[in-house]
């Protein structure tokens, strides 16, 4: 089974490329696997109390998953699944998806601000012709009829 890698993080365009990995996930009969991280900064002034945060940064991405778990399930008839890793964003996504060798598209939500599209858009599309898979880049501000028209 192919599956569409998409990060759970707390930027506006992370909702369009939900929707769309789930989408796309459904037509072809792939699957999604949502990468969460942890960065390791969080924690890094609160060495007594490290342990709990770690624990409440992860209960904090259990309850934004299951959102979007819940509405591929009943919306998209897909059923995700959640990794969290801890580490720098980019050098997490590349281990992950050598690690998982049924991952086979990156869906990442581009920004709208003037700034750019992000620091993951940005950083991951300079090294594109290098990665094992291909990225699929989505608008922040595509409309959900314009996904749902185009998966």
């Amino acid at each position: 089974m192919r599956k569409f890698l998409v990060i759970l993080d707390d930027s506006r365009e992370c909702l369009n490329a939900m929707r769309f990995a789930a989408m796309r996930a459904a037509k072809t009969g792939g699957g999604v696997a949502i990468l969460s991280i942890i960065r390791p900064e969080e924690f890094a002034h609160w060495i007594g109390v490290g342990e709990v945060m770690r624990g409440e940064a992860r209960e904090r991405i259990e309850a934004h998953y299951e959102v979007f778990a819940k509405w591929m399930r009943d919306r998209q008839g897909v059923d995700p699944e959640l990794v969290i890793r801890e580490g720098e964003p980019v050098p997490e996504i590349l281990a992950q998806i050598r690690e998982d060798p049924e991952i086979g598209v990156l869906v990442l939500g581009a920004g709208t601000e003037k700034s750019g599209p992000g620091p993951l858009v940005s950083q991951l599309s300079k090294n594109a012709g290098t990665l094992p898979i291909p990225i699929t880049i989505v608008p922040g501000d595509m409309s959900k009829e314009k996904l749902e028209a185009i998966t």
